[in-house]
């Protein structure tokens, strides 16, 4: 009798196991249905696009000859006063055009005091800096140069006239400017840079997804699209570039220095505007290459990728992910990487025949 009650007593055990297993296994699943699996694209579809070839502005048209002067430029450290700096000091092409820094060193070896960043895909940005105050990035790639604190060059003027005392530049400027009288202002200069940064695009197999080929992403990844999906993610981060299309406050719901600990007192686009209502308001930045382009936030205060989205789901949406949900959809961001052409990695040959 008493062995009887055990292999009983064992037996429910073992189905109550059997049962919590399956529970959990259910809660934790990341399969799909296809007919679910085809909502779930349908549903992405309707709220992200494809990243396009390149990002075209008619009044700064592309041309292989203002790509290549722009190249040359973004990787010339004489637009930094001492020769410290280039562009790509700060928005490094070979780290996914950022520097890994929480701010970046200027010309004259001081930090600066926002993260800077990325380069790729920025021009289809709806402005530039993170508070907004460039339209695009024609307007964006002379600023830098003449700020004391990024490249210090004291003027426009000397920035031409040390430019025009190269004779490479001087052939170059007139090849991709042949209409211009004076080929070597500092607006063909940062026309020139801009053409290329819009030539930067980094497409993924998130694309791919996005034009139908529901394999390109795996089951995790998708599970992590509907996790990110169902969160509400998408109300700031939707679009081809999966955010920078609008300004957010930053704080929304919860404020952000206590949960990243930052100690910054940064206004945002107030201290553009002067208006109360936008303290605290960012440009929302892109997801495309996430997972490379950390630190993150205006501040760079926050190294990981998991802890920026535990930290965006709380203080934007007063939400308290699970370490489960916050693992999916760093997943799907990762699958948000794209690859950068080898050539870019490095300087381009011709600027050797510029010094």
């Amino acid at each position: 009798m008493k062995k009887a009650i055990f292999i009983s007593l064992a037996a429910l055990s073992v189905t109550w196991i059997a049962c919590t297993d399956n529970k959990q296994q259910k809660s934790t699943s990341t399969e799909m249905t296809q007919e679910e699996q085809t909502e779930l694209l349908t549903q992405a579809q309707g709220m992200f696009k494809t990243l396009p070839q390149t990002a075209e502005n008619v009044n700064n048209p592309i041309s292989n000859e203002k790509v290549l002067l722009g190249r040359v430029l973004y990787f010339d450290t004489r637009l930094s006063k001492t020769g410290n700096n280039s562009c790509n000091s700060c928005h490094n092409l070979a780290t996914y055009g950022v520097d890994n820094k929480a701010t970046s060193t200027g010309d004259a070896g001081k930090n600066g005091d926002r993260n800077s960043p990325t380069v790729f895909n920025a021009a289809l940005h709806i402005a530039q800096f993170w508070d907004g105050r460039a339209k695009d990035v024609e307007e964006q790639a002379g600023m830098p140069v003449l700020n004391p604190a990024e490249m210090a060059l004291p003027d426009k003027k000397f920035c031409v006239e040390r430019l025009a005392k190269v004779p490479a530049y001087q052939q170059a400027f007139k090849a991709a400017f042949p209409n211009d009288k004076e080929a070597i202002t500092y607006d063909n200069m940062t026309k020139a840079i801009a053409a290329f940064e819009r030539t930067l695009m980094t497409p993924s197999k998130f694309d791919d997804y996005l034009k139908g080929n529901q394999d390109a992403l795996s089951v995790e990844e998708k599970a992590g699209l509907k996790t990110f999906v169902n969160n509400g993610c998408t109300a700031c981060h939707n679009g081809a570039l999966l955010g920078g299309s609008q300004f957010m406050k930053f704080g929304l719901i919860n404020d952000y220095h206590a949960l990243t600990g930052s100690k910054n007192t940064d206004m945002g686009k107030m201290n553009v505007t002067k208006q109360e209502s936008d303290k605290d308001v960012f440009k929302v930045p892109s997801l495309r290459n996430i997972a490379k382009t950390y630190p993150y936030f205006h501040d760079g205060s926050v190294k990981e990728l998991p802890a920026a989205v535990k930290i965006m789901a709380k203080t934007q949406l007063n939400k308290d992910l699970t370490d489960a949900e916050v693992q999916s959809i760093v997943t799907f961001l990762e699958a948000l990487t794209g690859d950068i052409p080898q050539e870019y990695k490095t300087a381009p040959k011709e600027l050797a025949s510029f010094n």
